[in-house]
């Protein structure tokens, strides 16, 4: 292709993103939103897709500044995409742990509690300075916070994959497969305002630094006290790591170890090797190791974690098969089914998966056409695969909600080891049919995967899991129920706890916050309230029964009144000891009472 079509071409996808975003701008949500896919314009959608389709033929077919063009299209338009319930002009976004990130962040604004009070202050901080800096409100600052730290993905997979091989073929692989958002998996982390998933965005980095300081030499460029300037920066990434969550610094800590561990073996086997030439990490590991334990291990949070973990391994009934045969009989009594929502959520996962692990095997053998330098980078992340993998399989029994953010942490370097295996594979396969048309193939197969990816970056009904949209109706209509309600009257939800909004809206540190698994807060028994005894369908004689748009999308129309009856909900108009309090468009409050 010409350099001016070319031109031309990747200029008209930087104008369909821009009409795109412009377009969903100027339609704001109105109402609670069950899918952001569904309420974000039709026109916008078509710009996501023209760009997109651009983006991943320019980061194909060209090398270079157009490459490079192409790579931050891609880019813009997936970093668009996750910026869309700021476009659409979302009150805020997340019901769970999400509110209770509001309530630390609204501590941190008002006084109440110091950012290094928390044990993971970074996305708090950074929201608390754009609202001061900005004049934006607390929600909208961490909902920015969250696109802030997840730009950092899409532009360092690919730079780390150009550190590791110098193969543009490669790097425009990487940064497709990058647009994926594998990391996200619905189950543990989210696209939204979640620590832990969001520091899963800041690991590229601190694996670029990590190259850096392995793959290049810095005899010319020392620092005082003959300091390593890429050692430096594998501890000022690895310490913003730490801030966002230190969960996922720990890994790194695992990842700096494994390479630490197989430059010793290396050592002790060759006498030649590119792993010999390079510097060691064993400083790093105890260094990082040391910053991460004096920063967990004196917290509360901390020591609950490993408590919860402990005691998960512990037990029988605590588990990800447990879990896994509950989903299954739910999924199916509601018409989906287990291989169905696998489909959905995982095979693009998969795919690369499996793709990566050939060609780790493929390595091994010493069939591949790499040189000895880049070999030797992939084997310290697939040795590193290892103990990270042995620690999925701890939280799996233990703990499955840490197995999957642990989950998250191994797609970083499969997304990252995937534009390399995938390059390997193009040119295997051109060797059997032409360049072009091997470009053609993967193009098409990551095309398919690259929407499948982004089909499930936000959760939906598509996934039988509606979206977490908070309305400015529900914001007001708990805080009105909140400020108003009589003092000793427990709130109860239909399938939700309300305690979180309670975090939201008071914050967390005053001392009458209302916290989960208390009498003050709850859910109503799904049995007894389906038929229809209201005052009998919690565990005291007057309560506030609350239910928003969200709870009756979740309940009703996605789990298809599996647990709630609709009819029992419309019964409660006409029940003498219900009373409406509060209402509005997304946002109703009864009072029940058992004797009315």
């Amino acid at each position: 292709m010409r350099r001016s079509t070319l031109n031309v071409t990747v200029a008209i996808g930087f104008l369909a993103v821009a009409i795109g975003i412009l377009v969903a701008r100027a339609n704001p949500a109105t109402a609670y939103e069950p899918s952001v896919y569904a309420g974000a314009p039709t026109i916008t959608w078509f710009g996501f897709a023209l760009a997109l389709a651009i983006a991943v033929g320019a980061t194909l077919s060209c090398r270079g500044g157009q490459q490079g063009l192409g790579i931050g299209l891609g880019g813009l338009t997936v970093t668009a995409i996750v910026s869309l319930p700021i476009l659409r002009n979302y009150r805020f976004a997340g019901m769970g742990d999400a509110l209770t990130h509001l309530g630390w962040t609204r501590d941190i604004v008002t006084g109440g509690t110091a950012p290094h009070e928390l044990f993971y202050p970074g996305l708090h901080a950074i929201a608390t300075v754009l609202h001061f800096a900005g004049g934006v409100s607390i929600e909208r600052g961490l909902l920015l916070g969250m696109v802030i730290l997840f730009v950092p993905f899409v532009v360092f997979v690919p730079l780390v994959v150009r550190d590791m091989t110098g193969d543009g073929l490669a790097v425009g692989l990487a940064a497709i497969v990058s647009w994926m958002v594998l990391p996200i998996n619905n189950i543990a982390t989210h696209m939204g305002v979640h620590t832990n998933s969001n520091a899963l965005f800041l690991v590229p980095p601190v694996l670029f630094a990590i190259v850096a300081y392995l793959h290049r030499r810095s005899t010319l460029e020392r620092l005082p006290l003959d300091v390593s300037p890429f050692s430096v920066l594998v501890f000022l990434t690895g310490l913003a790591l730490l801030l966002v969550h230190p969960q996922q610094m720990f890994n790194v800590v695992v990842l700096i170890g494994a390479i630490s561990g197989v430059q010793y073996l290396a050592s002790r086997r060759y006498d030649e090797h590119p792993m010999l030439e390079h510097p060691t990490t064993h400083v790093h590991t105890l260094s990082l190791g040391a910053l991460f334990g004096l920063w967990a291990l004196g917290n509360e949070r901390f020591r609950q974690a490993v408590g919860g973990l402990v005691t998960g391994l512990l037990a029988q009934d605590i588990g990800g098969g447990t879990e896994v045969d509950q989903r299954g009989t739910s999924l199916t009594e509601i018409g989906g089914s287990l291989t169905e929502l696998f489909v959905k959520m995982f095979l693009d996962s998969a795919i690369i998966g499996l793709v990566v692990g050939c060609f780790i095997l493929v390595v091994w053998l010493g069939r591949t056409s790499l040189d000895g330098e880049t070999r030797s980078l992939v084997n310290y992340f697939a040795f590193a695969l290892f103990p990270l993998s042995a620690m999925f399989l701890i939280y799996f029994l233990g703990t499955p909600t840490m197995a999957f953010r642990q989950m998250g942490f191994i797609y970083v370097l499969l997304t990252i080891l995937a534009g390399i295996a995938l390059a390997q594979l193009v040119g295997g396969l051109s060797s059997v049919i032409t360049r072009p048309g091997a470009n053609a193939v993967t193009a098409l197969v990551l095309g398919a995967c690259l929407v499948l990816g982004l089909m499930t970056v936000f959760t939906s009904p598509l996934i039988y899991n509606p979206g977490q949209h908070v309305t400015d109706e529900m914001m007001s209509g708990y805080e009105d129920g909140f400020d108003h309600g009589a003092e000793d009257v427990p709130y109860a939800g239909m399938g939700y706890d309300p305690y979180r909004y309670d975090h939201g809206i008071n914050g967390i540190s005053g001392g009458d916050t209302i916290s989960g698994a208390s009498a003050a807060t709850g859910s109503v028994n799904a049995t007894v309230f389906s038929e229809g005894n209201y005052s009998g369908a919690y565990p005291t004689d007057e309560y506030y029964f609350v239910v928003t748009d969200w709870d009756e999308s979740r309940e009703l129309d996605v789990y298809r009144e599996l647990n709630y009856d609709r009819s029992a909900l419309e019964g409660l108009d006409t029940e003498p000891g219900a009373n409406k309090v509060i209402s509005n468009d997304d946002f109703e409050m009864y009072a029940i009472d058992s004797a009315p």
